[in-house]
C-alpha cells in the first residue's frame, strides 16, 4: 500500500475528519515503522536516529521491501515456502 500511495487505507475509519488533519503526521510514523523492518538490519535506523524522524528533525529515506514481505524464492513445493534469513537460539532456564 505504500509503494500504492495508498498508506491512508491502513487508518481506522472511527478517526473521521481527523485524518485529513493529521494526515502529515500519520504518513511519517508509516514510514518509520517501515523504516524499523527493513530486511537488512544495516538499513534499520537505530533508536536515537528513530526519535529525531518522530519530531521531524532528520530526513527520511525511502523505506525498501520490509522483512516479513512474502515472496516466491523457486518454482518447487520446498523453495516456494516462506522462511526468515535470521538464526535464532533457544535457550531455557534451569534452576540449580
Amino acid at each position: 500500500m505504500w509503494s500504492e500511495k495508498m498508506s491512508l487505507e491502513l487508518i481506522d475509519e472511527c478517526l473521521g475528519d481527523s485524518i485529513a488533519v493529521a494526515e502529515p503526521e500519520i504518513l511519517r510514523c508509516i514510514q518509520i515503522g517501515l523504516l524499523c523492518v527493513q530486511e537488512r538490519a544495516d538499513d534499520r535506523p537505530d533508536m536515537s536516529a528513530v526519535v529525531l524522524m518522530l519530531n521531524g528533525e532528520k530526513a527520511l529515506p525511502n523505506p525498501k521491501e520490509p522483512a516479513y514481505y512474502p515472496r516466491q524464492l523457486g518454482s518447487s513445493a520446498e523453495n516456494s515456502k516462506l522462511h526468515s534469513n535470521n538464526e535464532i537460539s533457544m535457550t531455557l532456564p534451569q534452576a540449580r
